[in-house]
């Protein structure tokens, strides 16, 4: 098996839309009235949520957190003076971990947080 989709659940999917095209994603299906964004990542698809502000205090939850998500880069400095250069968020700068590998965590529009990751050499 394989993971064939990931969720993020936000309260305004244009600003995502804007958001997560400018990291370089490829938009697949983008429908404002249903609230959703999909983005093809590769193997795995990238799906966005929109979810209103009527939604239930279960779902409302779901938009503004660590989402466990990471982007693989294979210069995460070169990523991240990029992505700052052009406007994306980031709690701190890039921090090699103790396995070796580097994460820097950068925040979308909706405050979840996603990072992105430099695999050990």
């Amino acid at each position: 098996m394989k993971i064939g989709a990931a969720r993020i659940f936000v309260n305004d999917i244009q600003a995502a839309k804007e958001f997560y095209s400018q990291l370089g994603l490829s938009l697949e299906n983008y429908d404002l009235e249903s609230g959703i964004c999909i983005f093809n990542t590769g193997e795995t698809k990238l799906i966005v949520e929109s979810v209103l502000p009527a939604a239930p205090k279960e779902d409302q939850i779901l938009v503004g957190r660590f989402t466990g998500l990471s982007f693989q880069t294979n210069n995460i400095q070169k990523s991240y003076e990029s992505l700052k250069s052009i406007g994306v968020e980031f709690s701190g700068v890039p921090e090699q971990q103790y396995w070796g590998g580097w994460l820097a965590t950068l925040i979308d529009p909706a405050n979840n947080e996603v990072q992105l990751v430099q695999e050990s050499a």
